[in-house]
C-alpha cells in the first residue's frame, strides 16, 4: 500500500522509476517502456499524480551552474519542547530560503538542517538571524560539506506492491 491509500504493482513501480531518472520522457515513450498502451498507461499515470504518490516533476539543476557555494549541516537544538516551540521554529525555518532540508530528529538534538549559502560569512549571517528571531535555538553544531559523495532519489524497489 502506497500514500494515498492506492495499491501499487509492479508497472506502477516500473513507471516510477523511469520517471524518477527521466522526467521527461514522452508518454508514449513511458508507454511502451512499461508494456501498455498509451490511454492506460496515462490512466496510471493520473492515478499517481492524484494520490499523491507524484508530488510534481522538476529539472536536477547542476549545484556549479549557481557557482561557488558553501553546503553545511547543522544540528539544532531548541529551547523549550513544548508544541508551539516547535511550531514557531519550523514556521522561521520555512522563511529561511538557505535552508533547503530540515528534518525532525530523535536523539540530542531536534532537527538536521541543510543550509546552502555563498560563503561561510554569508551562513553565519543566516544563523545570527535566526537567532535574532523568536525560533528558539538553544544550540547548533554546524558540519561544513567537503564533497557530496552520492545523491539519488528515493529506491523505488523498497515500495511493496499490491500482491
Amino acid at each position: 500500500m502506497a500514500r494515498g491509500g492506492i495499491k501499487l504493482d509492479d508497472r506502477d513501480i516500473r513507471m516510477l522509476s523511469i520517471l524518477e531518472e527521466e522526467g521527461r520522457i514522452s508518454k508514449a515513450a513511458l508507454a511502451e517502456r512499461v508494456n501498455l498502451s498509451p490511454t492506460p498507461c496515462w490512466e496510471r499515470l493520473n492515478r499517481l499524480e492524484e494520490s499523491g504518490i507524484i508530488e510534481g516533476y522538476g529539472a536536477r539543476i547542476a549545484e556549479s551552474a549557481y557557482g561557488p557555494m558553501t553546503v553545511l549541516f547543522v544540528l539544532i537544538e531548541i529551547e523549550s519542547h513544548r508544541t508551539e516551540d516547535f511550531t514557531a521554529f519550523e514556521a522561521e525555518i520555512e522563511q529561511t530560503p538557505e535552508v533547503t532540508e530540515c528534518w525532525c530528529v530523535s536523539g540530542g538534538f531536534d532537527y538536521l538542517c541543510k543550509f546552502v549559502t555563498r560563503d561561510l560569512t554569508s551562513y553565519q549571517e543566516v544563523v545570527e538571524r535566526l537567532l535574532a528571531s523568536n525560533a528558539g535555538v538553544k544550540r547548533y553544531f554546524s558540519y561544513p560539506a567537503i564533497g557530496q559523495k552520492k545523491k539519488t532519489g528515493i529506491p523505488i524497489a523498497m515500495i511493496e506492491t499490491a500482491r
